[in-house]
């Protein structure tokens, strides 16, 4: 799957980057540290979403942070990490607090009426999760007298609903993730639904999950790195960074680091 969304993301980039046509200025700011040569820009980010930003040992790090750096050392400007809660994120851009975010933000008409958005870069969604010994389970075709595993409340337990009405599967709802993870490990229930990013990460860091994967992303949104309305010059920074990673190889490495083997 990780090859799948190198392939989407060069395509997109391709069609964005041919429409964009020439830049604009790119002349350099003045930088905190005094340099009239190196720009520097402020993000905002929620660092509680693993695997895309979180902290650890002090630092922040994921998907996110890591693409973010490497497109900075790309295109030659300076970031500084602004952790804040994500439902701030978007008005402190919109009141010039920040000069960007990049945060798992889904890329929508709303936001798109306040912000502009990068090149998308990522694409969450929905992922059919089943016991690493199940064969029976492909798709959600396969979920006929089936009993699913999943969290109250959650956009997973809405397609749930909806798969019980068109296959005749079975729900069973917990307070938890753990919970619902655990009743699938166990074989007391044949499949759950999660996101796809937070369960790849789950199954690369615990090698005895007993989770696995099956078929492509059920739906999902892509992710964007967000930017004031009308900052062309920071976008098309980011744009161009973001191509260059992905025909380096080091969008897909960066992937890797965080989502192990389940991301490809």
């Amino acid at each position: 799957m990780k090859k799948v969304a190198s392939i989407v993301l060069t395509s997109i980039i391709a069609l964005t980057l041919s429409a964009c046509g020439a830049a604009t200025s790119d002349s350099p700011a003045q930088s905190a540290s005094g340099s009239a040569n190196v720009e520097k820009y402020t993000f905002g980010t929620d660092a509680t979403y693993p695997p895309f930003e979180f902290e650890k040992d002090g630092k922040y790090v994921g998907i996110d942070i890591d693409l973010l750096n490497a497109i900075a050392e790309e295109e030659g400007f300076e970031v500084e990490i602004k952790p804040m809660d994500f439902k701030g994120i978007i008005p402190s851009i919109t009141s010039n607090q920040l000069d960007g975010a990049i945060a798992g933000i889904s890329i929508t008409d709303e936001r798109k009426k306040v912000v502009d958005f990068s090149d998308p870069y990522y694409q969450a969604g929905l992922s059919l999760i089943v016991n690493e010994d199940n064969t029976d389970i492909k798709s959600p075709e396969d979920l006929k007298g089936k009993t699913i595993a999943i969290k109250k409340g959650t956009s997973g337990a809405n397609l749930a609903d909806e798969y019980a009405k068109t296959y005749g599967a079975q729900v069973k709802y917990f307070d938890d993730s753990p919970s619902m993870y655990q009743e699938v490990a166990n074989k007391n229930a044949d499949a759950t639904l999660e996101d796809f990013p937070v369960i790849s990460y789950k199954i690369a860091i615990d090698p005895n999950s007993k989770l696995k994967i099956v078929g492509d992303r059920l739906n999902g949104d892509f992710y964007g790195i967000a930017v004031p309305k009308g900052d062309t010059e920071l976008q098309k920074k980011i744009n161009d960074g973001l191509k260059k990673l992905v025909e380096n190889g080091k969008y897909d490495e960066i992937i890797g680091i965080y989502m192990g083997t389940s991301a490809k």
